[in-house]
């Protein structure tokens, strides 16, 4: 397994090493002990400009996946699921408004990019929003066991 996680914000440390353990336990959970992919920690800057070219939305948004395991070539790689992207600043609003810690919300985050980079999409109509939320949900449960 090969989970690198980067945090390109200077002034703030996050659990990192908790974080990369807990994505740990639910790809083993998953089945997926030789998987790989990367996390990658940013500001709103950085994210409204993802959020920009990548999906044409001009606003910062709390996490971006990028999945590797699409298309006519993943066979190739099967292990490599691709990379996550989370806001830090959108993360900690959202942690405040929710009235719980950062850590428990960058868990969630990392869950819900998970669960793209497995395959599922929410803004592929309500069945498939409810599919992926049944999923996050179970994962969710598996940090906690």
């Amino acid at each position: 397994m090969s989970i690198r996680i980067t945090s390109k914000l200077r002034k703030q440390r996050l659990p990192t090493a908790v974080l990369g353990a807990r994505l740990g336990k639910l790809l083993r959970s998953l089945g997926l002990p030789e998987a790989e992919l990367s996390v990658l920690f940013v500001g709103d800057r950085a994210m409204r400009t993802l959020n920009q070219v990548w999906r044409n939305k001009d606003r910062a948004t709390d996490v971006l996946s990028f999945p590797l395991r699409e298309g006519r070539f993943l066979h190739i790689q099967p292990d490599m699921l691709g990379d996550i992207v989370i806001s830090v600043p959108v993360a900690a609003r959202q942690a405040n408004e929710a009235g719980h810690s950062l850590t428990v919300e960058l868990e969630r985050l990392l869950v819900h990019g998970l669960v793209h980079l497995l395959g599922y999409d929410h803004e592929q109509g309500f069945t498939e929003a409810r599919r992926m939320e049944r999923k996050e949900q179970q994962l969710l449960k598996r940090l906690d066991a």
